[in-house]
């Protein structure tokens, strides 16, 4: 069995509960004594990582985002066999959201981490409908349609080229619609600890 001693006095028992949380949100008292612990009593202790996280970006990566940071959309979030399909945020750091927070928990340096910018929609025929309605409206005018403003007119200054609709041949329409339906993310690491909603591992 075990005994306590406290400030409330001795107290003997045959079972002994230990909620100690795990090490996400330090400001609120979060430490390792549970591990700690744990350990001495023999227990396993797997490695312990951030979970339900923000992700961070860095680099170009970072560069290409941040001064979107507020902007919001429905995104379905994809790493190895898991998904999520919810709302991400784009922050001065990363990328935030219920959908991103969820996929962190799957998310590991090295492994893949894609995004589908329009779940539920096909963007194939979208974009092939309107270069036959207005060709001679920009693709960023187009994609504007799909995705908040700010963001369309981005994926045009960097990553698609931005020209009238009628440019476009139906091969570069399809490399844009599966781009858009499969963009590919480089996280750099998570905003650890400090936000994490939750810790994963611990006690096995």
């Amino acid at each position: 069995g075990f005994r306590l001693h406290n400030s409330a006095g001795v107290f003997d028992s045959r079972s002994l509960v230990v909620a100690s949380g795990g090490l996400s949100i330090p400001s609120l008292g979060a430490s390792g004594f549970g591990y700690e612990l744990a350990r001495q009593f023999g227990h396993t202790v797997l490695p312990v990582r951030a979970g339900l996280v923000p992700l961070t970006l860095s680099g170009n990566h970072q560069e290409h985002y941040a001064d979107l940071a507020g902007v919001a959309l429905p995104v379905s979030a994809h790493c190895g066999k898991a998904r999520f399909d919810n709302a991400m945020l784009i922050t001065h750091r990363g990328l935030s959201g219920p959908a991103i927070l969820q996929i962190s928990s799957y998310w590991e340096p090295g492994r893949e981490l894609w995004l589908d910018l329009l779940p539920g929609r096909d963007a194939g025929d979208f974009l092939g409908e309107h270069q036959r309605a207005h060709p001679d409206s920009e693709l960023k005018t187009i994609l504007a349609e799909l995705l908040p403003r700010r963001l369309a007119h981005r994926l045009c200054e960097v990553f698609f080229p931005n020209r009238p609709m009628r440019q476009f041949n139906l091969p570069e329409l399809r490399a844009i619609a599966a781009r858009l339906h499969h963009w590919t993310i480089v996280a750099s690491g998570t905003e650890g600890y400090r936000t994490a909603e939750v810790t994963l591992g611990g006690v096995d």
